[in-house]
């Protein structure tokens, strides 16, 4: 074999080598990216449910919670805004045209103010009932589109249209430029992305200490005696207006803000453009 045939297989051996490394370099490349969702599915970040996930502020947690450019930090919120030994008083799952306005009812006897977690779609087929709310001086909150108490293992696309969209429908139900201030997860299923979301959108997301367990219908002693049991675990308490018959709930509540009157506990809003202190 010539010298000038040694030199050309020796380059086309090169070229060779050279191409399998490429080969071998895509086809690793290829192996480590994710099928399916664009996402791997986030941790289950649910202070809410107190469930053992640290909290923002508390050792373990996130510490100074990011602040989006709206001025809402994306930790989800559990203090009052009126400080010391106030309580939350929040609502879930309507408006309901049967139950919604008993539960305000109670609420104007009491002159206590609450927030309305409200689902996207229920908003819209009762406009009337959102702007009730508006207009007796309670908070509007976003309960997402449908619900979906499994929210934390889908698409961060998917998460985004479930907040957003019910969003839009609250704010068009209420009218007159009310604006959205919360974001609940339902089932306390939030995400990082969605707390990211909900801030950057003007909602602080909101959470719970007290779990009155007021949907499953336990009977009104049983969702009193859950407030005065669980109220030591912080102030925001759970209620339902929506999901099926409520009138445990309003006897409840009746009887759950008496209670609070007579310990001189007073009622305020979740904090919102402050981290949570707790």
């Amino acid at each position: 074999m010539t010298r000038t045939q040694k030199h050309s297989l020796r380059a086309r051996i090169a070229v060779a080598a050279s191409a399998a490394a490429v080969a071998a370099t895509i086809w690793g490349v290829t192996t480590l990216v994710p099928t399916g969702e664009d996402h791997p599915a986030p941790r289950h970040d649910n202070a809410s449910r107190q469930s053992g996930a640290p909290e923002d502020g508390k050792p373990g947690g996130a510490g100074a919670s990011p602040t989006a450019p709206s001025g809402v930090p994306d930790g989800i919120a559990h203090a009052s805004e009126a400080g010391g030994n106030a309580v939350n008083i929040t609502i879930d799952d309507g408006p309901d045209p049967r139950w919604t306005p008993q539960v305000l009812q109670v609420l104007a006897e009491h002159d206590v103010k609450a927030v309305f977690c409200m689902i996207g779609p229920q908003a819209k087929a009762h406009p009337d009932l959102v702007k009730k709310v508006v207009a007796a001086g309670h908070r509007l909150c976003d309960h997402s589109m449908s619900h979906d108490t499994s929210m934390d293992k889908k698409p961060v696309a998917y998460q985004q249209a479930q907040i957003l969209d019910a969003k839009k429908l609250i704010e068009e139900a209420a009218g007159g430029g009310a604006k959205v201030e919360y974001y609940r997860a339902p089932g306390g299923a939030f995400t990082p992305d969605s707390r990211r979301i909900a801030a950057a959108n003007g909602m602080r997301p909101l959470g719970w200490n007290v779990d009155t367990k007021d949907f499953g219908k336990p009977g009104t002693a049983a969702i009193v005696d859950a407030v005065k049991r669980e109220i030591g675990n912080g102030p925001t308490v759970l209620f339902h207006d929506g999901g099926g018959d409520r009138k445990q709930t309003v006897a409840a509540l009746d009887q759950v803000l008496t209670w609070l009157e007579e310990q001189g506990r007073p009622t305020g809003f979740p904090v919102r453009t402050a981290p949570d202190p707790s």
